[in-house]
């Protein structure tokens, strides 16, 4: 799905306040402590809580397998000012031709500070300039607002409303759908790009 560039462990996305790049193994102790905080894990489909070390390395190991592979795009969050150390992660999966899964997580230290949308936002961009992929889905729990506004933020649409199963949460949850196609990115653009240049013009009629 993806393409040679982003195969390469030294691939590396910049956004105003982040670096996004390839898990490593010296990140195992960040995802423990940060993916495993109770108000992290719960909010997810899958992150187990407590989260086990061995859990963590085997994660990476497998995201790294895929991130060669080209199957998908997982990078780890890392501020610009200390980019060894992960502060959250973000994810596209290929699920069929044309069609992907987003996820993400960011540690509570980092909350409300619009570093998951930053994140979101880049990634989704980098995948419909440099991919196959038609429509990317997402899902969140319908108690988790902060995160259905990282969607909506960054384009996605609702489609409905339906348990699902999370066996490592003990239960099936009510999640709100979003899925995303290259005809409302392109669109999204189309606005973001008459924004920046009508704050251009204002800028020089200044």
């Amino acid at each position: 799905m993806f393409p040679d560039l982003l195969r390469d462990d030294i691939f590396r996305l910049e956004t105003k306040r982040l670096w996004l790049r390839w898990p490593r193994m010296a990140d195992a102790a960040a995802i423990v402590r940060l993916a495993g905080d109770k108000d992290v894990a719960q909010m997810t489909e899958r992150l187990p809580h407590p989260y086990p070390p061995s859990a963590a390395e085997k994660w990476i190991f497998e995201s790294r397998v895929g991130n060669a592979q080209g199957s998908a795009a997982v990078l780890a969050l890392t501020l610009k000012t200390r980019p060894e150390d992960l502060i959250g992660m973000v994810g596209i999966h290929q699920t069929r031709p044309g069609r992907a899964v987003l996820g993400y997580w960011i540690g509570k230290p980092f909350w409300n500070q619009g570093l998951a949308r930053e994140a979101v936002g880049e990634l989704v961009d980098l995948a419909f300039r440099t991919s196959e992929v038609e429509r990317i889905d997402a899902q969140v729990r319908v108690d988790n607002p902060a995160s259905r506004a990282v969607l909506e933020d960054s384009g996605f649409r609702l489609e409905g409303v339906g348990l699902v199963d999370m066996p490592v949460r003990g239960g099936a949850f009510d999640c709100q759908r979003f899925q995303l196609d290259r005809a409302g990115w392109m669109a999204a653009q189309q606005v973001r790009d008459a924004a920046l240049l009508h704050a251009d013009c204002v800028r020089s009629a200044g």
